[in-house]
């Protein structure tokens, strides 16, 4: 069952304390549309923003008011889920401003209100897939088959593919339909106007790519994340601190994305994996549902401990990373 150890003035500090950090990160990044962002800079903020992250884990840790020890485990196996998608999920940003033809030191603003855009998407899911879980907990099974199959695409996933023609996204067709858009860029202008008529940037385009995009990317973590933890605060703050420094990290990942090549099979794995420990739980719901069609499972309850999750999937992920550095310094 879901419960809500936290006091809704908790959360109100969590989310103010988000748009503090937010407002905080937009300031560090230099002046708006002026400033382009090197590997320095990106590196020390992606550091600034695990280190805040760890930090949370650590008061989850001391004063988390029920199982802290064990929660503060869920938010870290949490945190590294959604922050190793994520990486994945980056990649994709890079081609599209390539494919928008967007410069350097104007990304850095589509992705502050890309990231804003998310934080908003991501709470509403989270909160109503706790609710469907606390109601129907058999969802969950479900969760696990889907992440199965998530995990089995990504084998055979392509990018390029993927983004071929952002202009074709169902959203932006939908919205050229309804606003004027420019066929060029005006610095770092989402709207400009045009004698009498108000007209959006290629830049803002973009931003609407990058959020339906992350509509997608959040239907696979956000059930990964539910594999760890079914308390809603840990689901949330472990899926919130991991997009928050995504800005951060993809400056850092932009210059050095052809390390990376063999990342994705090591997520295709992680995603396998916490779906067959989902499903792994719902041994009731599999041998109910086995006895309705006449064959006896008999499955047994597994439950995967969460230190033993979190030291899998810190090792997949580590494995594919590494693998991907030595066969690109090979080539």
């Amino acid at each position: 069952m879901n419960h809500i150890y936290i006091p809704v003035w908790g959360w109100i500090v969590f989310y103010i304390f988000v748009i503090i950090m937010l407002v905080a990160d937009l300031k560090m990044f230099g002046k708006k549309g002026q400033h382009e962002v090197n590997i320095k800079e990106a590196l020390t903020m992606t550091a600034v923003w695990i280190g805040v992250s760890m930090v949370f884990c650590l008061g989850i840790y001391l004063f988390y008011p029920v199982e802290p020890h064990e929660k503060a485990m869920e938010f870290l196996a949490g945190y590294l889920i959604e922050k190793s998608l994520s990486m994945d999920n980056l990649f994709v940003f890079l081609m599209l401003f390539s494919f928008f033809g967007i410069e350097r030191k104007y990304q850095h603003e589509v992705l502050f209100w890309g990231i804003f855009g998310a934080l908003v998407l991501r709470s509403i899911f989270i909160f109503a897939g706790a609710a469907m879980v606390e109601r129907f907990e058999w969802v969950l099974g479900l969760f696990g088959i889907f992440l199965l199959y998530t995990g089995s695409k990504m084998f055979s996933h392509n990018d390029n593919d993927q983004m071929a023609d952002p202009s074709k996204n169902i959203i932006v067709r939908w919205f050229k339909k309804l606003f004027p858009v420019t066929d060029r860029m005006h610095e770092d202008k989402f709207f400009i106007r045009e004698g009498e008529a108000l007209k959006a940037t290629p830049l803002f385009v973009a931003l609407i790519v990058i959020e339906t995009t992350d509509v997608a990317f959040a239907v696979d973590s956000i059930p990964a994340i539910f594999s760890v933890s079914r308390d809603p605060f840990i689901v949330l703050t472990s899926n919130i601190f991991a997009i928050l420094g995504l800005r951060a990290l993809y400056f850092a990942l932009a210059a050095i994305a052809k390390y990376f090549s063999y990342l994705k099979y090591g997520l295709g794995i992680i995603l396998i994996f916490v779906g067959i420990k989902m499903l792994l739980a719902m041994n009731e719901y599999i041998n109910e549902l086995g006895q309705l069609v006449g064959i006896d499972i008999n499955m047994p309850h597994i439950e995967v401990p969460t230190p033993l999750s979190l030291a899998i999937i810190f090792g997949i992920l580590l494995l594919s990373i590494v693998t991907s550095m030595v066969v690109a310094r090979r080539r």
